[in-house]
């Protein structure tokens, strides 16, 4: 059976567009899902305790200061697909997906650093980032309007690259905000990309 890592990242729960998207993603992946909802239950900031732990020599006890890091990593260990829908924020992404990215890229254990460069310590395995935006990113808007600033699915494919996790696919709803037949465009394209992705 398939273990599914799947984290949701915006306040509007069921409303949400990314999460409409991303519970039929997985649904269509089956398997057995661990619900992570980042904006209900953020992870804590990187706090000065954290900072020292992962600088202090590397033992077999996890420090405290590192047990929630360490939680948040065997989740992703242990899952054979990774799938994170979130909305884009001003561009980047979310607070408490920052949050959850700064507890689980970790120096010595889910990466080592090498005179060649950051080395991934994780095992790849198929992930699947859904966006849900109320501009457009990937191109100019239907009415020619440039396309803005995206901060966030280049950094989310850098974070995970760091970690080992090369095979991201990303699927995009943008205009979410334009009312209800630009919302509705997004997600036929959305689901269009989906199927391509993961033929039903």
């Amino acid at each position: 059976m398939k273990n599914i890592l799947y984290l949701t990242c915006s306040p509007r729960g069921a409303e949400s567009w990314s999460r409409r998207i991303g519970d039929d993603l997985v649904a269509r992946l089956g398997g057995a899902v661990l619900t992570r909802n980042l904006a209900d239950d953020p992870p804590p900031w990187i706090d000065a305790g954290f900072s020292a732990a992962i600088l202090a020599p590397v033992t077999e006890a996890v420090p405290p200061a590192l047990a929630v890091s360490e939680a948040l990593i065997r989740e992703m260990e242990a899952a054979d697909a990774l799938v994170i829908a979130t909305p884009m924020n001003n561009f980047g992404v979310p607070a408490p997906l920052k949050a959850w990215i700064d507890q689980i890229v970790r120096v010595n254990r889910t990466f080592r650093s090498t005179p060649e460069g950051k080395i991934g310590l994780l095992q790849d395995r198929p992930a699947y980032l859904v966006v849900a935006s109320g501009g457009w990113f990937t191109g100019p808007s239907p009415i020619g309007t440039p396309a803005q600033p995206d901060f966030l699915t280049g950094y989310v494919r850098v974070v995970l690259e760091t970690i080992g996790i090369r095979s991201l696919s990303v699927i995009t709803l943008e205009g979410v905000t334009r009312g209800a037949d630009m919302a509705a465009k997004a997600v036929e394209k959305a689901r269009a990309e989906m199927d391509r992705l993961l033929p039903p």
